[in-house]
């Protein structure tokens, strides 16, 4: 292995610095062999590039709100295309509204059933641990 002055990433051959392949199955290894000695303080690992920065919660963020204005710009589109006029009865209760809205209530509807029992079962389980916890 070399390494330059300028103090870049040193440069490396095929094959070196890779952790050893796993002997084939059925073979038997001596004892310690296979275990590695922990990397020095400094030195890369094999999933460390340069010029690579690490993730952060801004980052996640941002990436999340771009998800979701994706998602939000084909809803959209959904709805618009889907503007034909529909009865809709509910206990007794009925009007007419177009079958995007009228869909897009009902996948509302459902997200905060599952939302109102999933929080439920959080809040169980965070009073399970509390009291365990003493």
């Amino acid at each position: 292995m070399s390494s330059t002055r300028s103090g870049d990433a040193p440069d490396r051959r095929p094959g070196e610095g890779l952790p050893p392949e796993p002997p084939p199955a059925g073979t038997q290894t001596p004892e310690g062999a296979g275990t590695a000695a922990p990397a020095p303080a400094g030195a890369q690992t094999p999933g460390d590039q340069a010029g690579q920065v690490p993730g952060s919660r801004t980052g996640t963020a941002f990436t999340s709100l771009i998800a979701g204005a994706i998602v939000l710009i084909l809803l959209l589109v959904f709805i618009l295309e889907n503007t034909e006029s529909v009865k809709i009865t509910y206990f007794g209760v009925g009007g007419h509204l177009p079958l995007g809205v009228a869909l897009l209530i009902a996948a509302v509807g459902g997200a905060l059933l599952a939302g109102i029992i999933g929080g439920a079962r959080v809040l169980q389980l965070r009073r399970h641990v509390r009291r365990h916890k003493l």
